[in-house]
C-alpha cells in the first residue's frame, strides 16, 4: 500500500528537500494503490527577504513583498512575491532563516504558491454586475444560474442592493434578510451594516469541528476551554512509542510543518496506526499499518475496541484503572455520578449486560469493516504499558449522528491513561495545531472595533436553511451566529419567510448540505447579492454580483496568533499590500459603509475609524510569550516615526521585534529548542491533581457519562443519544447502503484536495492540470459495475448526481467512494446532472444531532456514464460574467 517513503531505511538522514521529494514522487501511485502527495519544492534565495531591491537569478528586478496566504486550506504560510513597477513578477516562500526540524521555515505549499496565478486570474470579477432577467419588480428567479450577465456602475449596483434590502424590511420586516457571511456571519463587515439596520436572520453550522463543535466542552475534554489544545506538542510527539491516527491526512489538510512533525516523531521509532476508509498520501508517508473502517462506523469500532480492552485486561493490564477512577465518572457501576441510575454505564453498555449485546469485536467487526484481528490489534496497541498519542482529525466528526463520537475517542484514551503526561496525549488535532498542541505563543491583536449586535435573533441551522427558505419554518434553538454559546438551545419550530439572501463571503451554497435544494431556495427569492471575486457558485445564482479586492490588493494585516487561522502556535505572518486594487474591486468595509450611507445610517457608526487605524491597532496589541514560558508581553517596537509614517493615533511602545524587522520579514516566530520553557502537555494539572485542577464540568471530571450532553442534543430536538457513548447507525450510512434491494449501495466520502483549500483555488489553471479531480473508486467495486480507469462515471444519491473520470485504487475500501470536496458546481440545465462533481450536490437536508453536517457519509450507486465524454477540467473556458471587450 505504501509509496516509496516508506521503504526509506531508518539510518538515511532524510532533510525537508528530499523529504519533499520522497513525498511528491508518491503522486502517481493512487491509481496503483498508493497514495498521493504533492508539494512544491523550495525556492527563492535569502538575498531578497528584507523587502529591498534585489536581483533574482534570472536577471529580473523588483522589491520581495510579503503577501497574505489567507484563504483556509488549515494553515499560513510565509508567502513572498517579487513586484516590479507595481507589477508581480514571481513569488517565493520562507527563507528568513536556515530550515530545521526545531526550527522549520514556513513554507507555502503549491496552492498558496500559485496564488499570484489566482489573484491575476482572466475570471476575476472586474465589475459590479446585474443579472440581465432581474429588475426590482420582476426578479424572474427561475433564471438564475442560466441567464447572462451585464455590467453596471457602481451607484447603480450599490442602490439596487440598498433598495432590495430597504424594500425587504419594510415589507417583511428585517427577518425577512438572510446574510450569510462563511464562516462567521456575525463578524464580517455587512453584519455592522446590516445590524445598525434593524438586523437580520443568522446562518450556523458546524462545517469544519462536527461533532466536536460542542461534545468535547460539555465532556471535559476540551482542554483550556479549546477542543485544538487536547494534545502535547510537537516535541513531546517524538517520545511516542505508538501513534494512532483516525480519520487525519495533515499532508493534504494542515499546511506548514505539521507532517514535517510527523516525520520526527517516524524518525525517533514511533509505530503508527492509520484508522480511515482511505488510506491515504500521510498514512502512506508514515508507514502506517492501515485499519479500514466504513465511513460513520467509528463509534461500532471503538466499541469493539474496548470491549477487546475489556477482555484482554486481566491477563495482559491493558487498562489504567487508577486514571480510570481518578479521573473520569461513568465508566463503571461503581464510578457514576451521585444519584443516576448505575445501569446506565458504560463498561455495562459494552459488554452487553442490559441489553443482552456485547459490543464485541465480531459486532464490531460487521458494521465497520475491520477486522476481528484489527480490532484486537487496536486493543493492544492501546495499552497503557506504551506511550501512546491516540489522534484525531474532525473528518469522523462531520457525520449525522455522531454526537457523542469524540466522548468515546475520549473514553477510548482514557482506558488507556493516555492523557496528562509525556509521550501519552488522546484528542482531536487539525488545521494548524496538527501534531502541536499548545496555547499560541504569539497572539493576534484586535483592530479596536466595537462590536455592532443583531437585534434579530433568528439563527438558522446549515442542514435545513435551504428547506427553511423553501417551506417558510425551521428549528431555532438559540441566537448568535454559528457555533456561539447560545446556539445550542432548546428546539422551537419556527415560521420564517426570507426575501432577500445576501452573501457578504465564504462559499456557502457550495460548501453546505443540499446544494440542490440551496440552487431551489436561491431561485425562489427576491434578491440575491454576492461579494465575489470570481464568478463562485453563491456569485452564479445571484442578481448583483459586486466584485470585491483580495488581501493582496488591501493596505496589510496579519494571519496568525488564533490556534485557528495560523500554520502554527509559534508564528504570526504580517502581509502588506502587494498591488493596487485592481479593475473596479472595492474592499468591502467600504461596501458596507456605502449601502449604510444609501440606509441612512451614519458611516461613523459603522466603522468609527480607518482601516490603517484598524491595522495598527492589531500591531500594537500583538502579544508573544516571553522566554518563560508564561508571561505574554508586546510583541512589536512601535517608535513614533513608525506611527508618523502610518498617519494613525498610538503611543509609542517597546516590543520584542520592531516594527521595521517584522514588515521586512513578513513573519515574527518563536524560535524553539527541546528544554524551552514553551513545551505543553494536555490536561497535566488536572491528572496529577484532579481535586485542585477540576475540568469544567459538574463533576470535574471526564464524564464518560455527561447527562449535559445528552440534555443539550435531546432539547434541540433533531435527534436523541444517551449521556453515554453509543452506537447510533448514521441517517445515510451503510445500514441503509447494505439493506437488501437499496439503490445505493456504496458510501461517499469527501476528502480535503490539494488542488483546492476548500472551494478556493478550483479555478487556478495550474492546479488544474496538476490535480485533475477525479471520483475515487476501489477497483473491486468498479469492475463490478464495467468501469475501467479514466471512464466517466455517474455516481447519483437520493439527492443528485454529477459525473466525474474515475480514478481506480485500492486505497479506498471496498463500498467507498471519495469524491473531492469543494469543486464548483456546473449544473447540465437539461440532465440535472452536475459536471463539476461538487460534492454536496449529493448531499441533503438533514438536521440532527448539535447541527453537524453529513459531508463523510452519502450513500450512493456509481454507473458508467453514457453521456457525452467529459473534458479535462483544464481544457474548461473560464467562468466569466462579462462579455467580450469589456
Amino acid at each position: 500500500m505504501g509509496s516509496r517513503c516508506d521503504a526509506l531505511d531508518e539510518g538515511v538522514v532524510l532533510d525537508r528537500r528530499m523529504f519533499v521529494r520522497a513525498g511528491t514522487a508518491t503522486a502517481a501511485a493512487l491509481a496503483a494503490g498508493g497514495s498521493l502527495t504533492a508539494c512544491a519544492p523550495r525556492t527563492g534565495t535569502a538575498a531578497g527577504s528584507k523587502g529591498a531591491s534585489t536581483t533574482v537569478a534570472n536577471g529580473e528586478e523588483g522589491v520581495w513583498v510579503t503577501a497574505a496566504c489567507w484563504h483556509n486550506c488549515g494553515g499560513r504560510c510565509l508567502n513572498k512575491v517579487l513586484v516590479k513597477d507595481g507589477k508581480p513578477i514571481r513569488q517565493k516562500t520562507d527563507d528568513t532563516h536556515d530550515d530545521s526540524p526545531d526550527f522549520p521555515q514556513q513554507r507555502g505549499c503549491l496552492r498558496g504558491r500559485s496564488q499570484m496565478r489566482q489573484v491575476l486570474s482572466e475570471d476575476r470579477l472586474r465589475y459590479p454586475m446585474k443579472r440581465k432577467g432581474w429588475s426590482p419588480d420582476n426578479p424572474q428567479g427561475h433564471l438564475r444560474g442560466r441567464d447572462e450577465w451585464e455590467r453596471i456602475s457602481w451607484d447603480e449596483a450599490l442602490d439596487y442592493v440598498a433598495q432590495g434590502i430597504a424594500r425587504a424590511k419594510e415589507r417583511y420586516g428585517n427577518r425577512s434578510i438572510l446574510h450569510i457571511g462563511g464562516w462567521n456571519s456575525g463578524i464580517t463587515e455587512m453584519s455592522r451594516t446590516l445590524g445598525l439596520y434593524g438586523g437580520y436572520t443568522e446562518y450556523w453550522n458546524t462545517n469544519s469541528f462536527g461533532s466536536w463543535t460542542k461534545t468535547p466542552f460539555l465532556t471535559g475534554f476540551a482542554q483550556l476551554g479549546k477542543w485544538d489544545q487536547t494534545i502535547n506538542d510537537r516535541y513531546d510527539l517524538r517520545t511516542c512509542d505508538t501513534i494512532v491516527m483516525m480519520s487525519m491526512n495533515p499532508a493534504w489538510s494542515a499546511m506548514g510543518s505539521q507532517t514535517w512533525g510527523y516525520w520526527q516523531a517516524k524518525k525517533a521509532g514511533a509505530r503508527f496506526i492509520c484508522i480511515d476508509p482511505f488510506y491515504n498520501e500521510t498514512y502512506s508517508l508514515l508507514g502506517a499499518e492501515w485499519v479500514p473502517v466504513r465511513p460513520g462506523t467509528d463509534t461500532a469500532l471503538l466499541l469493539g475496541v474496548a470491549y477487546a480492552m475489556l477482555e484482554k485486561d486481566p491477563v495482559d493490564q491493558l487498562i489504567d484503572w487508577d486514571f480510570l477512577k481518578k479521573c473520569t465518572v461513568g465508566f463503571d457501576a461503581g464510578m457514576m455520578p451521585e444519584g443516576v441510575d448505575p445501569q446506565e454505564n458504560f463498561k455495562d453498555y459494552v459488554l452487553g449486560t442490559y441489553d443482552g449485546q456485547p459490543k464485541d469485536q465480531q459486532w464490531a467487526s460487521k458494521i465497520c469493516g475491520a477486522s476481528v484481528e484489527q480490532i484486537d490489534m487496536l486493543a493492544q496497541a492501546l495499552t497503557k504499558q506504551k506511550k501512546v498519542a491516540f489522534l484525531c482529525g474532525m473528518a469522523s466528526a462531520r457525520v449525522h449522528n455522531v454526537d457523542n463520537l469524540p466522548q468515546l475517542i475520549m473514553t477510548v484514551g482514557a482506558m488507556g491513561g493516555h492523557m496528562g503526561k509525556s509521550g501519552h496525549m488522546t484528542g482531536s488535532t487539525m488545521h494548524c495545531t496538527s501534531g502541536n498542541g499548545g496555547p499560541a505563543l504569539i497572539v493576534a491583536g484586535s483592530n479596536g472595533l466595537p462590536d455592532i449586535e443583531n437585534p434579530v435573533d433568528d439563527s438558522i441551522n446549515a442542514n435545513e436553511v435551504w428547506d427553511a427558505v423553501l417551506d417558510g419554518e425551521y428549528t431555532f434553538t438559540g441566537p448568535g451566529s454559528m457555533s456561539s454559546a447560545e446556539q445550542f438551545g432548546t428546539g422551537v419550530r419556527r415560521d420564517i419567510d426570507i426575501h432577500v439572501i445576501y452573501h457578504s463571503g465564504g462559499a456557502t451554497l457550495q460548501t453546505s448540505d443540499g446544494m440542490k435544494r440551496g440552487i431551489e431556495a436561491h431561485r425562489k427569492v427576491d434578491l440575491v447579492v454576492s461579494h465575489a471575486q470570481f464568478l463562485t457558485t453563491n456569485a452564479r445564482y445571484s442578481d448583483i454580483v459586486l466584485p470585491v479586492i483580495t488581501e493582496w490588493e488591501k493596505f496589510g494585516g496579519f494571519s496568525g496568533g488564533t490556534l485557528v487561522h495560523s500554520s502554527n502556535r509559534e508564528m504570526m505572518i504580517a502581509y502588506s499590500q502587494v498591488i493596487e486594487p485592481m479593475y473596479e474591486a472595492k474592499g468591502e468595509q467600504w461596501i458596507a459603509t456605502e449601502v449604510a450611507g444609501r440606509l441612512g445610517i451614519d458611516e461613523k457608526a459603522v466603522y468609527p475609524f480607518d482601516e490603517k487605524q484598524q491595522y495598527f491597532n492589531a500591531l500594537a496589541s500583538m502579544r508573544v510569550c516571553d522566554a518563560d514560558g508564561k508571561t505574554y508581553v508586546p510583541a512589536v517596537t512601535i517608535t513614533q516615526e513608525d506611527i508618523d509614517e502610518l498617519g494613525v493615533e498610538g503611543s509609542p511602545q517597546e516590543g520584542r521585534m520592531t516594527y521595521r524587522e517584522l514588515r521586512e520579514k513578513g513573519v515574527y516566530q518563536v524560535e524553539r529548542s527541546a528544554d524551552d520553557n514553551y513545551g505543553y502537555i494536555a490536561f497535566k494539572d488536572f491528572v496529577d491533581d484532579p481535586d485542585a485542577h477540576p475540568l469544567d464540568t459538574p463533576s470535574g471530571k471526564l464524564e464518560i457519562h455527561c447527562q449535559a450532553l445528552a440534555d443539550m442534543v435531546n432539547g434541540m430536538g433533531f435527534s436523541k443519544i444517551r449521556p453515554i457513548p453509543t452506537y447510533i447507525p448514521v441517517a445515510q450510512g451503510y445500514e441503509k447502503a447494505a439493506a437488501e434491494g437499496s439503490q445505493y449501495p456504496l458510501q461517499v466520502i469527501n476528502p480535503h484536495y490539494l488542488r483546492r483549500a476548500h472551494s478556493v483555488f478550483d479555478n487556478v489553471d495550474w492546479l488544474r492540470e496538476a490535480w485533475a479531480n477525479p471520483v475515487f473508486l476501489n477497483r473491486d467495486d468498479a469492475e463490478s459495475v464495467g468501469v475501467a480507469d479514466g471512464d466517466a462515471v455517474l455516481v447519483s444519491s437520493p439527492y443528485g448526481a454529477v459525473v466525474r473520470n474515475a480514478t481506480l485504487t485500492a486505497a479506498l475500501m471496498p463500498g467507498v467512494v471519495a469524491l473531492p470536496h469543494g469543486a464548483w458546481v456546473d449544473v447540465d440545465e437539461e440532465t440535472g446532472i452536475d459536471r463539476a462533481g461538487a460534492d454536496n450536490y449529493l448531499t441533503g437536508q438533514v438536521p440532527n444531532g448539535q447541527g453537524v453536517s453529513g459531508f463523510n457519509s452519502m450513500i450512493c450507486r456509481i454507473d458508467k456514464y453514457e453521456g457525452d465524454s467529459l473534458a479535462a477540467d483544464v481544457s474548461q473556458p473560464p467562468r466569466m460574467a462579462y462579455g467580450e471587450g469589456e
